[in-house]
C-alpha cells in the first residue's frame, strides 16, 4: 500500500524521498469491508484517509431514514469530513466502505506535523482545498440551474469510475432527483445510444 501512495503522491507534490518517508512512517494503514462504517454520524472526524484500493461514500440519514450522499472517494483520493476535523466538532455524516477498501489515515496532529515540516505538501493540500471549493460551487450551481437529464450527464462525465461501481440510487441521491426519474433518463440515454450504433451499422 506504501508504494502505491509514494508513486502517487511523489509527482503530486514534489516532496524529497525522505519527505515522503516521513509523511509515509506518520500514516496508519487500515482496511474495511464492504458497507463498513469508518465514521459514524456524532464522532468528531480526527483523520484525513487516503484511498489506496477500493471507493468510500460520505453520507446523512435524514429523519425519514432516507440517506443523502455528498460525496464520493476513489483510488487516489481523499475523504474527511472537513468542518468536524477543522472545528473539532461531532459530524453530521457517516463515511463508509462501498467495497472491501484499504486506505491510508493520518490524525490531525500528524497531518499539522507534515505540514509544519514539509512546505511542498502543505502546498498540495491549499490546492486540494481550493479545488473542493470549487467543485462545491459548481455542484450547487448544477443543483440550482440544471435539468435532471444534465446533471446526470455532468455526473457520468466528470465521475465515470464511482458512476460505474456504487447503484442508481446512491446517483439519484447524490444528485438531488427521484430514483424513478434517473432510471428513466438512463433507460432514454441508452436506448438512443443503442438506436444510434444500429444505425451505424447498416
Amino acid at each position: 500500500m506504501m508504494d502505491n501512495f509514494e508513486r502517487f503522491i511523489t509527482p503530486e507534490t514534489a516532496c524529497t524521498k525522505d519527505e515522503v518517508k516521513l509523511i509515509r512512517s506518520l500514516a496508519t494503514e487500515k482496511k474495511l469491508r464492504r458497507r463498513q462504517l469508518l465514521m459514524h454520524e456524532g464522532e468528531v472526524c480526527r483523520f484525513k484517509a487516503f484511498v489506496m484500493k477500493g471507493l468510500l461514500r460520505t453520507y446523512r440519514t435524514g429523519d425519514d431514514g432516507a440517506e443523502y450522499n455528498m460525496r464520493f472517494a476513489v483510488e487516489n483520493g481523499w475523504m474527511l469530513d472537513t468542518e468536524s476535523y477543522n472545528s473539532q466538532l461531532p459530524s453530521k455524516y457517516n463515511i463508509e466502505a462501498l467495497e472491501d477498501t484499504e486506505i491510508l489515515l493520518w490524525s490531525r496532529e500528524n497531518m499539522d506535523k507534515i505540514f509544519e515540516v514539509i512546505p511542498a505538501f502543505r502546498s498540495y493540500s491549499e490546492k486540494l482545498k481550493t479545488s473542493s471549493h470549487d467543485a462545491n460551487l459548481n455542484r450547487i450551481l448544477m443543483n440550482i440551474s440544471y435539468t435532471a437529464e444534465e446533471k446526470y450527464q455532468e455526473f457520468v462525465t466528470s465521475f465515470p469510475d464511482v458512476f460505474s461501481r456504487i447503484p442508481l440510487h446512491m446517483v439519484a441521491s447524490y444528485l438531488g432527483v427521484s430514483r424513478e426519474t434517473l432510471s428513466r433518463i438512463r433507460h432514454a440515454q441508452l436506448k438512443r445510444q443503442k438506436e444510434f450504433n444500429d444505425n451505424g451499422q447498416q
